[in-house]
């Protein structure tokens, strides 16, 4: 095995500024999460002001913890993957740093504009024209960064991290583009181009699939990755992984219509979208099965090591919010959890459980290889980060698990004559005390971001990036 010294290091710089506003934006997010949580149980929260009303900042909490926080986590690893897997440097420094400014310029335009009451009213899809535009222009100069990278790639073979991060480039330039074709009556407002039902089913079309590409598939190149790395042991099943990578592409784009179970929807579409659903857990529990297995022999490793137990765990909660969506697509059951805060217990047993724990050990793993230490300032903090971010996650979907059942039958109660036995207020009464949980184990996740904050802050400063960047250039050209 020879080695050869490139004169390009990798480019780690845009990398570690995706990494750190990883964290900025998390704490941003969360922090705004709890306290619109907090506005549902003490409701005066809402400061009685339009700007800082729940219905307004609810839209600006989803988009910070998507695009702002999840997005970052994106952009950072699948730059730090696809160059350290293709061994070659990004493909054009600009356009990298072009996505980054352009995509905190996006990120800014939401904290701007939604508290305003600028919005498209579209789920995950808020953003109005202007914005969306810019959007559009940051995530193809992404793809062609990314793709451009894995052209000039040193290695032979396209590892399967990156056939998931591809694919969740490609489609949600396709969801965010369709969906939002919209005619502009003035700088901040526009109309759909689509009407009536049309308009709700390619808006589903694009929801569940940011849900299905953006926080699934995305998530799971970075899973390939981090998982096998931390634990110093080979993927599982390789050929699993190709399996699961065809299975979970083919079938995802299908499932939106079960969002809108009991409406105008054609009864056909809605059906569709219900089987496709059910039949989405096989390659969904293919890819954590993987995943879990992949620790065969490494087990012992989770009672020292705290970034492992952030991957791993989020392959539970993963594995978890896999079958209770196959499984809340089912009409009957549907119709008990529809408009409830189960959804919103589901949604976030995904978010916090999956999507943010696995974002959480990625950066944990790779501030200290940007930076140029061993490992990170303080082990302990990690620790106390995960059970802070586990015990709230708990809190957090269980208290919206009882409401939401809690809910369902008793919108559903009825009296002998055919009347309803609650009021909607007497319904939300009864949810007061899970609001008051959810808005605890929120603050339990959001804290642990402080914690977070402060041991990358702590890292960083003792940083040496410039050793970082010599050991990059140190590339394995291959055996001769």
């Amino acid at each position: 095995m020879s080695t050869a010294i490139s004169p390009t290091a990798y480019n780690y710089k845009v990398v570690r500024q995706f990494a750190i506003m990883t964290v900025v934006w998390g704490i941003l997010g969360m922090g705004l999460g709890v306290f619109i949580a907090s506005q549902l149980v003490w409701p005066q929260l809402n400061l009685d002001l339009p700007w800082t009303s729940f219905g307004r900042l609810r839209p600006l909490h989803t988009n910070l913890v998507i695009f702002a926080f999840g997005g970052c986590a994106l952009f950072a690893t699948s730059y730090y993957v696809v160059q350290r897997t293709c061994q070659t440097r990004l493909i054009s420094d600009s356009m990298a740093a072009f996505t980054f400014w352009g995509w905190q310029a996006v990120i800014v335009g939401a904290l701007i504009t939604l508290p305003m009451g600028y919005t498209t009213t579209k789920e995950y899809a808020e953003l109005e024209w202007p914005l969306a535009i810019l959007l559009a222009i940051v995530w193809v100069t992404y793809g062609l960064v990314f793709f451009g990278t894995i052209v000039k790639r040193k290695t032979k073979h396209i590892y399967v991290g990156n056939w998931f991060y591809g694919a969740f480039i490609v489609v949600t330039a396709m969801l965010h583009i369709v969906n939002h074709m919209s005619l502009p009556v003035s700088l901040f407002k526009s109309y759909s181009a689509y009407s009536g039902a049309t308009d709700a089913m390619i808006q589903w079309w694009y929801g569940h699939n940011a849900v299905g590409f953006f926080l699934t598939t995305g998530f799971l190149g970075m899973m390939y990755y981090f998982v096998p790395k931390q634990a110093e042991r080979p993927i599982y099943s390789y050929r699993l992984s190709i399996v699961h990578f065809w299975a979970l592409i083919t079938l995802y784009i299908w499932a939106g219509p079960h969002h809108l179970h009991y409406t105008a929807l054609p009864d056909w579409a809605q059906s569709l979208g219900m089987v496709m659903s059910i039949i989405l857990l096989a390659p969904s529990w293919g890819g954590m099965i993987n995943g879990m297995m992949t620790l065969s022999g490494a087990w012992h490793k989770l009672r020292t090591d705290p970034i492992l137990r952030f991957l791993v765990v989020s392959l539970a909660f993963y594995g978890m919010s896999t079958f209770e969506g196959p499984m809340m697509a089912i009409k009957t059951v549907n119709s008990l959890s529809h408009y409830t805060d189960w959804t919103i217990g589901h949604v976030h047993a995904g978010a916090l459980g999956w999507v943010a724990m696995i974002s959480i050990g990625a950066v944990y793993h790779m501030i200290p290889r940007l930076y140029g230490r061993q490992q990170m300032h303080s082990v302990g903090l990690i620790n106390a980060h995960f059970w802070l971010a586990t015990i709230g996650t708990v809190l957090y979907i269980a208290s919206m698990w009882v409401n939401g059942i809690t809910q369902g039958l008793m919108w559903r109660a009825i009296n002998d004559d055919g009347t309803l036995t609650y009021s909607f207020v007497e319904a939300l009464q009864a949810s007061h005390p899970g609001y008051i949980v959810r808005a605890l184990g929120g603050a339990f996740f959001a804290s642990g971001m402080l914690l977070m904050a402060y041991n990358v802050y702590r890292t960083v400063r003792a940083a040496k990036p410039a050793e970082a960047e010599e050991a990059a250039k140190i590339v394995v050209v291959g055996a001769h």
